[in-house]
Parts: C-alpha cells; structure tokens; sequence
C-alpha cells in the first residue's frame, strides 16, 4: 500500500539525463529568489498590431476633439504585504508579515466587508477585510485619472463609475470611449440598461485578448500607485488603506507621479 506523500522519499532521486534540475547542488532553497507569478499570458502578435492599429484610430479621432478616450482599468490593493518579484531582498524581508491570513480566514474577513458595506454604505463601519478595489480611467493626451475606491469590484460599482465619469463629461457634448479589457465583468448583461440609457454618449472599446498589459497605459500608474501607497506595507486595518489610498491619488491630480507616453 503506497502511503500518501511518501513515495519521493523510499528511494534515490530518479534524475533523467540530460535534464536540467530545479536548482544547482550545494545551492539552498532559501538563497534562490522565488514570487508569486502574475498569471498573464502572452498576446498573439497579429492580435496585438490590430490592437495598436484600432487605438491609433481612436487617438487620432481624439487629437481632431471628435471624441474622449479614456484607458479604463481597476486593480486591487492588500492591506498586508504580498511577496512579489524584488521583495525578497533582505533589507525588506522584515516587511512582510510574520503570520499572513490563511485562504478561510481572508473569505471570513472579506464575507464581513461585503455585509457591512452592503448594510451601512460607509468606509467608516468597514472594520473587517484584507483588500480593497480602485476603478480608474486616464484620460488619453493627459495625465488626469478618474478613480473610485469601493470595498469590492462587480458590476454594480462598475455601473455607478460608468455614472460618475458620464457626470465629468456630460457638457461637452463628445462622445466617451472607454478602452477597456475582454474581463467578464465588462461584458456583464447588468450594464445593458447603462449603455442604454448613455446610448451615442458612451460605449466600450474591447482590447483583445490578454492585450491589456501591453495597451493600457494605467496598468503602469497601478505600478507606481502601489509604491507610492507602500508596497511590502501592513496596515492595520482596511480603514487605513483607504485613506492612504485616496491620499496617494489626490496627489496625483496636482502633481503626477507618472509620465503617461502619449
């Protein structure tokens, strides 16, 4: 009867010839840099130059003021330090926590967010959670950027930011076009009656697939917006790091912290 996890362990190492081991002999685990992988996937290459050649499009209906472009993304924010590439230097190793939630402890944590905020509507009476949603938008040939914090990204907060920005633009009388990713929750049926309702005034403009990283530019504000917020950082409370977070992007509008290359 083979016992479960013991089998790697009876005998010698089975190393093949000719292919390469995880690590070289006499090398520690603990010396070998390790983080968490992203997950993103390459785009096709003929995918990626119809991309380019559609938003060339819409820019240069943009420099005419035919239209708004707005490059539209959102991305989450953890109030304790996540391992990523460069973290494991021994300057910052001291930085992340010494005991992380486990996976049952952050859904119990975040169940409490979502009552709470679905029953009060208020930051302040959020006490539970370990991570926070940002929706924004920059602005093509500027470096403003529209945002709106909320506990938890779904269709309903994309709704009320697709409300907020119609709200900015209204008086202009233009046409807004929001470049956006093929993610599930931008092609929800629940945003029907949105674009309905704005129909000539706003639409959505798809990527394609697993284009957004290489197209979007605000995918590299994230970047410096997580640094500026405290990367490798643990803050006490989801409280906190909203403050801190809306702090970090109202510092932006005066003075930006990144150079959109238009």
């Amino acid at each position: 009867m083979e016992l479960s996890g013991t089998r790697d362990r009876l005998g010698p190492p089975d190393w093949r010839a000719g292919e390469p081991r995880k690590r070289p002999r006499g090398v520690k685990k603990k010396k070998v840099s390790y983080y968490r992988p992203t997950g993103r996937l390459d785009p096709a290459p003929a995918d990626l130059a119809y991309g380019s050649l559609e938003l060339a499009t819409l820019e240069y209906q943009a420099r005419r003021g035919e239209i708004i472009v707005l490059y539209e993304n959102e991305t989450i924010l953890w109030r304790f330090a996540l391992p990523r590439a460069g973290w494991w230097r021994t300057a910052q190793r001291a930085r992340l926590p010494i005991r992380p939630l486990s996976q049952s402890q952050i859904k119990r944590e975040e169940a409490l967010k979502r009552q709470a905020w679905v029953q009060y509507r208020s930051w302040s009476r959020v006490t539970s959670g370990v991570w926070l949603s940002v929706l924004g938008a920059v602005q093509y040939g500027t470096s403003k950027v529209f945002y709106k914090v909320v506990p938890h990204f779904d269709a309903q907060a994309l709704r009320q930011y697709i409300h907020q920005v119609m709200a900015t633009f209204r008086t202009t009388g233009k046409e807004v076009v929001m470049v956006v990713d093929r993610s599930g929750i931008h092609r929800a049926h629940k945003l029907d009656t949105t674009f309905d309702h704005y129909h000539g005034t706003c639409r959505f403009h798809f990527l394609p697939a697993h284009c957004g990283h290489h197209l979007n530019p605000i995918a590299g504000f994230w970047r410096v917006m997580k640094d500026a917020i405290g990367a490798g950082r643990c803050f006490p409370d989801l409280h906190q790091l909203y403050h801190r977070t809306r702090q970090v992007l109202m510092a932006h509008q005066e003075r930006p912290m990144y150079a959109f290359h238009w």
